[in-house]
């Protein structure tokens, strides 16, 4: 399992964004296998965290057209910086209710 994990300082978040953010998310969830996308904004900050079985999916998904337009609109409109780390999750824990 790996996680690809998304951090940026936001320039400025527009209507667009909203749109685009829901169509990328249900994108790599339906065509690309990734089993659980979360994103959190507060203030000026984002990070999204995004769940894969492997790399490969998320190579894919990485050169995927629609998303090589949002990567775009995110360098150019959306964002001053960011930063994506790929990991891979050695160990899990969890609480269940």
């Amino acid at each position: 399992m790996y996680a690809v994990i998304f951090k940026a300082e936001i320039n400025e978040l527009d209507e667009s964004y909203s749109e685009m953010a829901s169509l990328m998310r249900e994108l790599a969830i339906n065509k690309y296998g990734c089993t659980e996308f979360t994103s959190v904004t507060e203030e000026k900050q984002e990070i999204a965290i995004s769940y894969w079985e492997s790399q490969e999916q998320i190579k894919k998904w990485k050169q995927d057209a629609e998303h090589l337009v949002a990567q775009e609109f995110g360098a150019s409109k959306w964002y001053k910086s960011y930063q994506v780390q790929v990991v891979k999750i050695v160990r899990e824990y969890s609480k269940n209710t």
